[in-house]
């Protein structure tokens, strides 16, 4: 089994075996084909068995080989770390496009994410209270949002982000395809799936 194989577009593909990645994990052959499909997706999943491509893929397919600038798709991650590293991923494996992505966490000077966003980025990986400040001065909008993935969502609950999620969800269009990734269910974060989430199928 390729990517090839799960329908993902060749540059994505080539892009990936440039850097060895060749066969999917399992995972990914569950979620890729609901992700291509726009089916909304609870995946359980521990970190480390490969969920940012299982999201990341069906997202950067979504937008095209040339998307228009201006933030297409949405990232929302707990940490710093795992924001560079989703980021790092995606950048990966949209390498042979045009696609921009922008990593936006806070503990960085703003200047240079926001010249990412004011270049173009159809991309955002954010943490829930940097995303929101720079909401709350206009230099962020989510209007155009076409895809949102919610990443370790049990580690937001613990973090207390939960409230700003719910925010963010706020902010886009109730049309978007919404991916949602925990390695636990706990009830709060079942309770947000079901809000924002259109008939999600559960993936263990």
């Amino acid at each position: 089994m390729t990517f090839r194989d799960l329908s993902i577009d060749d540059d994505i593909v080539e892009a990936l075996e440039a850097k060895g990645i060749v066969s999917p994990f399992p995972i990914q052959t569950q979620t890729i084909p609901l992700g291509l499909a726009k089916q909304d997706i609870i995946g359980q999943a521990k970190t480390g068995t490969g969920k940012t491509f299982g999201f990341g893929l069906p997202l950067i397919q979504a937008l095209g080989t040339d998307p228009a600038p201006g933030v297409k798709a949405l990232v929302v991650v707990p940490t710093r770390e795992l924001c560079v590293q989703v980021a790092e991923d995606l950048e990966l494996a949209s390498s042979n496009r045009p696609t921009q992505v922008a990593a936006i966490y806070g503990g960085k000077a703003y200047e240079g994410q926001i010249e990412q966003l004011k270049a173009g980025a159809q991309i955002v990986v954010g943490t829930p209270g940097r995303l929101l400040d720079l909401v709350g001065q206009r230099l962020l909008s989510f209007k155009d949002v076409q895809v949102m993935v919610l990443d370790e969502a049990d580690k937001m609950l613990d973090l207390g982000f939960l409230p700003d999620v719910e925010k963010l969800f706020a902010q886009t269009p109730p049309t978007r395809h919404t991916m949602l990734f925990s390695a636990t269910m706990p009830g709060p974060v079942v309770a947000l799936a079901r809000r924002f989430m259109n008939r999600p199928i559960h993936i263990r």
